[in-house]
Parts: structure tokens; sequence; C-alpha cells
């Protein structure tokens, strides 16, 4: 019978002991779990108690309110994060795929949210009738609307520019296609995913105004949250509620901030592409605290082992298929096949469209529709351009100093979740009074809820850039315009076409409440499909609204298949870090 040393024995009984950050991790964990449940039982109440409790601008009720728009987010971003692995894969690893796919995604972006939700709100309350689960349904489908594409395209970004010599390292280990995507994908993808998650989070804010009002028919529901709150703040043209809504935001921002996305910036420095150490990692006090709980660790290390095991499985889907079948699958004729369904399904589309369109329209009008569409679109290229000259040497310069970037991380988010509807007043007042054209004027506004997808890209295209090449061009002197020609721009071009795209399409989305701005009995218009789109909405006509969207959804899809997605492909095959 062997005797362990008293020491020993109290080491052992300390190591496994709780200890204060046991505590605040238990505190943390229930106090979340306890809010969800409080926030979750609203959702089961019979519709009618909407009714009972309309939304108030009671200060004292923003606390709830922002819980329950939180959770709805919470619950948008988990279905991005599903469709975007779905969705982003299938088209990164599928080449006729990718024809049919990224071309839809264009248009999914560039559709107005609330254009998903005339079309699926009567749906989501038929699966519970008579229950406010139904309804928020819909408002986590809008919201997923305003959120999914980003995450997707950055996925999609990163699927395409995985570095050769790693792609060929997991074939010479025999790695399933599982396993290359749990082991070599995902984490080559998780920087920029994560920043880009943070920007879908916060870009969520600015439809959380319409999300949360839905319209069935002539009755309108309106949810308990903050942007219900706001939009009766703006009605009522309460100033003072608009500030305390402001803050409420502010606080939400700070505590997810701190409590999710700073913990994900830090575990996801790991998954940089480097040969050398980088400089300084970022950090997050979180993170310190989980690491050093004891019995918290113990309990959650049989989690760990399963959630580690399921990536190692040898998961491969075998199918039989003859060597003649194979083939011709694959031969240029089945190419042709393919492409030749594409069109047709395209134009059966675009038939049906132009049926349902000329029962009331005229060519004249669609020329004008058309017309008003290439003005949005030399908007939207003017803002994007000056928003690239602006945020991508602010956003290389935070990206290259993690100490800078966990300080600017929240006043981004905020900047990026202000919703931009909360300045349209003051625009319009100004625009009045001092004369402006609101043509030109009234432009700004649309990208200002977008132009941070660029910031978080290049942010996130600098924070994984490399520290081993950063040190190699300062050893060799490559200073001034040379190391942004030669060094940092061919670096972020992947991610900064990613926030590119997506802030193009977010601004032509944004151009139909940007073209159309009001306060009281004042109203703004300025020439666009946007304001075009805004006017046929407001006023019913469902051709119109069709055409509108049509017309927005041509421009978009021609914009980046003349311009983006060359850009995309240049950068898969000249920029990857291999």
């Amino acid at each position: 019978m062997t005797m362990q040393h008293p020491a020993l024995e109290a080491g052992r009984r300390r190591r496994f002991a709780p200890n204060l950050w046991d505590a605040l991790a238990f505190g943390l964990l229930f106090g979340a779990l306890i809010l969800i449940v409080h926030g979750g039982q609203g959702t089961l109440v019979p519709l009618a108690a909407l009714n009972q409790t309309p939304v108030s601008l009671d200060p004292a009720q923003l606390p709830e309110y922002a819980l329950r728009t939180t959770l709805r987010m919470l619950a948008a971003i988990l279905a991005s994060l599903v469709f975007t692995f779905l969705y982003g894969a299938l088209a990164a690893k599928s080449r006729r795929a990718e024809m049919v796919l990224i071309p839809m995604l264009d248009i999914l972006q560039s559709v107005p949210v609330l254009g998903f939700l005339s079309f699926t709100v009567v749906g989501f309350m038929s699966l519970f009738p008579g229950r406010v689960l139904g309804v928020e349904l819909a408002a986590i489908f809008a919201i997923f609307t305003s959120q999914a594409w980003n995450m997707t395209f950055s996925f999609y970004q990163s699927l395409k520019t995985v570095p050769r010599d790693l792609d060929e390292a997991t074939r010479s280990f025999r790695l399933t296609g599982w396993q290359r995507f749990w082991r070599l994908e995902v984490p080559f993808s998780m920087p920029g995913l994560v920043w880009n998650t943070m920007m879908s989070m916060s870009g969520g804010w600015f439809f959380v105004v319409a999300s949360e009002a839905i319209s069935v028919g002539d009755t309108t529901i309106t949810l308990p949250g903050v942007g219900s709150y706001v939009a009766l703040a703006i009605k009522e043209q309460n100033l003072p509620a608009v500030g305390w809504a402001v803050l409420a935001m502010l606080a939400v921002i700070l505590i997810y901030d701190q409590l999710l996305f700073r913990p994900l910036v830090a575990w996801a420095d790991k998954f940089r592409v480097e040969t050398s150490a980088s400089g300084a990692a970022p950090s997050s006090w979180l993170l310190s605290a989980a690491r050093r709980t004891r019995l918290f660790q113990r309990l959650l290390r049989p989690l760990g082992a399963l959630l580690s095991a399921v990536p190692r499985q040898r998961l491969a889907l075998q199918v039989a298929v003859p060597a003649d079948a194979r083939r011709a699958l694959s031969s240029p004729l089945s190419d042709k096949v393919w492409l030749a369904l594409v069109l047709a399904v395209t134009a059966y589309c675009l038939w049906t469209i132009v049926t349902f369109v000329a029962t009331e329209l005229t060519l004249p009008e669609v020329a004008q529709a058309f017309g008003l569409g290439v003005l949005t679109m030399l908007r939207v290229i003017v803002l994007i351009a000056l928003a690239t000259l602006i945020w991508v040497p602010i956003g290389v310069w935070i990206g290259l100093r993690p100490a800078w970037a966990e300080r600017v991380q929240p006043m981004a988010q905020f900047l990026a979740a202000f919703p931009a509807n909360i300045i349209f007043p003051f625009a319009v007042v100004a625009i009045v009074r001092l004369g402006l054209d609101p043509d030109i004027w009234l432009s700004p506004l649309m990208v200002l809820g977008t132009q941070w997808y660029i910031l978080f890209n290049v942010v996130a295209g600098a924070s994984a850039f490399p520290n081993d090449l950063r040190e190699a061009a300062g050893t060799f002197r490559i200073r001034g315009w040379s190391w942004w020609k030669k060094v940092m721009l061919p670096g972020i071009f992947p991610y900064y076409v990613t926030g590119a795209i997506t802030a193009s399409g977010g601004s032509w989305n944004a151009s139909i409440v940007a073209e159309v701005a009001s306060w009281g009995d004042t109203t703004l218009r300025a020439h666009g499909i946007g304001a075009y789109i805004a006017d046929a909405t407001a006023a019913g006509d469902y051709p119109r609204i069709v055409l509108g969207i049509a017309v927005m959804s041509i421009f978009v899809i021609l914009f980046n298949r003349l311009l983006w997605r060359p850009l995309y492909v240049f950068a898969g095959r000249r920029l990857r870090l291999d």
C-alpha cells in the first residue's frame, strides 16, 4: 500500500476545488440561461396579449425590449451561420452549383427586407396560429435576411482562397471531405467570418425597426423590442425617447461585445496562417477567466472531447457511380445541358415577371424604371469609391494593431449598429433649411449603414495577414506606396472584395429608405429606383413593386458579374497565400 505525501494530496484537492473564476463562470452561464428562458416565455403567449400590453415609450421598459431584440438577433445569427456553412460550401465546391447559387445570392441581397416579409409572414403565422411565436419567427427571418448574405460571401471567399499547400497537405494525409472541411476550411475562414458575423449582428439593427412591426393586410402587429420603440419615438417625434433607445443599444452592444465577440476574436487569432509568431495577440478577459476555472473546465471536458472528436471522424458519402456515368457527368456536353437548363429556368422566371408587370405597365414606364436604376447605380458607385478611399487605410491601420482593434471594435460595432433612419429627420431639416438638392444630399444616407462592411472586412484581412510576410517586407525595406501596392493591398484584397460586394448590395437595399426621407409633414425624394419602390409599396401597387425589385436585381447582378466576380476570380488565382 503506497502512501501519498500530504502536500501532494492538498495540491490535488486544490486542483479540483472550485475557485472564484468558477463562481464568475457559473454566474454568467446561469444568468444567460435565465434571461433566455424569461425572453422565450414571451413568445408562447397568445397573439391577443400584444394588444393588451402595447409598446410604451417609458424608458423603464427598455431593458425588457433590449432583451427581446437581442434574442431575436442571436437566433438569426445562429440560423445565418448554419446557412453560411451549407450554402457557401456548396457554392465553393461545386462549379455547376456555383453558376446558380452565387447569382441567386446577388439577387437575395438586393431584395428589400420588407419584400421578404410580405411573402413569408403569412406562412410563419400559419405554423402557430393565434400565437406570438409565428410573428417572432417572421421577425427572426427578416433579421436573418439582413445578416446571412454577408457571412455567406465571406465564407465563400475564404474557401476559394485556401492556400494550395495546406490543401495538398490534407490530401497527403488522406483526409475525407468532412475532415478537410472542419480541420482546414472552417479554421482558415474563422478570422474573416468572425468579423463578418460582428458586422452582420450590427447591420441587423438597421432592419430591426422594420422587422418588429409586422403588417398582415390592414393589420399591423408590433412586437416589443428596441426597433418598435424607435419606430414609435420617430412617429411621435419624441427625441428624448430616441436618445434613451440609443443608450440602450450602446449598452447591449458593449455587453455582447465583451461576452461574445471579444472572446471569439481572441479565439480565432490562433487560426491565422503564418510561420512566425504575431506581435501582440488579441485578448479577452472572459476567455482568460474561463481558462483559469477548475470545476467549470472539468464539467465541460466531456463536451469539449465530443466536439473535438466530431471533426476527426472519417465520414464520407460513398456513392457507387459507374465509370461511364461519371465520365458522362463530367463531360463538356453535360456542362452545356446544365447551362441550358439554368437558362431555361431563368427565362421562365423572367417571362413570369414580364407577363405580370405587363398587365398594367407600358414599355415607356419600364424604360423609366431602368433610367431610375441608372441614377441609383451612379450613386452606389460614387459612394462605394469614397468609402473605399476612407476606410481601407483606416481598416489596415486598425487590423495591424491588435491593441487598437480591441478599443475600436465596440465603437465600430455601435456605429455600424446605429440605425441610420434616426439621422434621416436631421438630414431632412438641414436640406430644407439650406436649400440643398435632395438628389445629391440624400445620397450619403444610402451608405451610412453599409460602409462598415468595407471597414470590418479590411480589419479582418489585416488582422489575418501573416506576420512573417510583414517581417519580410520590413527586412527588404519595402515602404510607402510600394508597401501598399506589393504587400498589403494584395493581402487584404479578397477580404475587401467581400466587403465591397456586401456594401454595394446593402446600398442598393438601403436606397429604398434613403431616397425617400421624412420628418413630420416634410418629405424629400431623390430620383432613383429606391424611391420608385418605396412609392409603389406605399400605394400597394404590386406590378410596380415587382418591376422595381426586378430592375434593382438586374442591376445588382450585372454589377457583380461585370466587376466584383472577375475580381473574386483574380483574388482566388493570383492573391492566394501559397
